[in-house]
């Protein structure tokens, strides 16, 4: 019985030893993928280390614990670098490249335009009654009635809109023009006939930040017949964005006109920035425009003939006087 018992216990080491070392060698596998892992995780954090101290926008977020590791499974020891994902879902925005200049956002570029009521002698003095300005996207940042400086002897409603209901609710215009000036400051100012409507709000923007429709035709034409014709926006709109503007007996909208304005812009935008680009590398004339005098601005084809005409003999008779 005693010896049995010797054998059994004799044979149990050589039956268990089989067993052991089985679990020893899984539990090694086991300590040594998770070595892997470690490694692995540990090569990512130093290179996205070194990623976020190179020149450049802000450092991509880093993968999850658990990307990492699966990643790592499917491609075994192999140091792989994680596709980071910026904080807006797509991919990381590219690094600039040292001297590229950096094209113009949307941001810096806004619509403007202008309603007029009649002041003074007749009514035949130009004031601003109403200022609407949109961004690139067309969203309206400013609209608001404006009360001119001396009183409104006509309205001009079948062309400016304005009555005089819409003065009840209108502001200064010393607090107007501090308000859209603002707006306007080292903005890229696009709009039809914008000579109008910085005359109206007595201001005078950079020549190499205004973007006037007006031209539009001559970007669209022949380099060789660069003439500026003097096309309404009204039929700027009908023929390049097939839509009608200006229509019924209401007046004009100044929302409805900065928005068409900026589309026409938006038609040409490349070629007309390119060739502003270029401009700028000639000095910039400090002097008036031409095209800012009073007897220009009175040309508009919306203005009644005879409002035109008489204001044209006085600036005529006007400049007599003066020689």
């Amino acid at each position: 019985m005693v010896l049995g018992e010797a054998s059994e216990s004799t044979q149990c080491p050589s039956l268990a030893s089989p067993n052991t070392k089985d679990v020893a060698r899984k539990r090694h596998k086991r300590r040594s993928r998770q070595h892997q892992r470690f490694m692995a995780r540990k090569a990512l954090l130093q290179e996205q280390e070194l990623w976020n101290m190179a020149p450049g926008p802000g450092p991509c977020p880093l993968p999850s614990p658990s990307q990492t590791s699966a990643d790592t499974e499917a491609s075994g020891s192999r140091k792989q670098r994680p596709k980071a994902t910026s904080s807006s879902g797509g991919p990381c925005s590219k690094r600039p490249v040292p001297g590229e200049t950096p094209r113009r956002g949307p941001s810096k570029c806004v619509a403007i335009d202008c309603e007029m009521v009649g002041t003074g002698p007749r009514g035949r003095v130009s004031e601003l009654a109403r200022c609407s300005v949109v961004s690139y996207s067309g969203d309206v940042l400013y609209d608001k009635y404006i009360r001119p400086e001396m009183p409104i002897v006509d309205y001009r409603t079948r062309w400016s809109g304005i009555t005089h209901q819409h003065m009840r609710k209108a502001i200064p215009f010393q607090v107007a023009q501090k308000e859209i000036l603002k707006l306007l400051k080292g903005k890229v100012v696009v709009g039809h006939a914008l000579h109008n409507d910085f005359q109206a709000l007595k201001y005078v923007h950079p020549r190499s930040q205004t973007r006037d429709t007006t031209y539009v035709p001559n970007l669209l034409s022949q380099p060789s017949s660069h003439t500026r014709a003097r096309v309404s926006l009204k039929d700027l709109a009908l023929h390049l964005l097939h839509k009608k503007i200006q229509v019924g007996h209401q007046g004009h909208s100044s929302v409805e006109d900065a928005m068409t304005a900026m589309e026409l812009y938006q038609l040409v935008e490349v070629q007309w920035e390119q060739e502003a680009s270029n401009a700028q590398a000639l000095p910039e004339d400090r002097g008036s425009d031409s095209s800012t005098d009073v007897e220009q601005y009175m040309e508009d084809q919306y203005w009644p003939d005879e409002l035109s005409q008489s204001t044209s003999a006085e600036i005529r008779e006007a400049q007599e006087g003066r020689e």
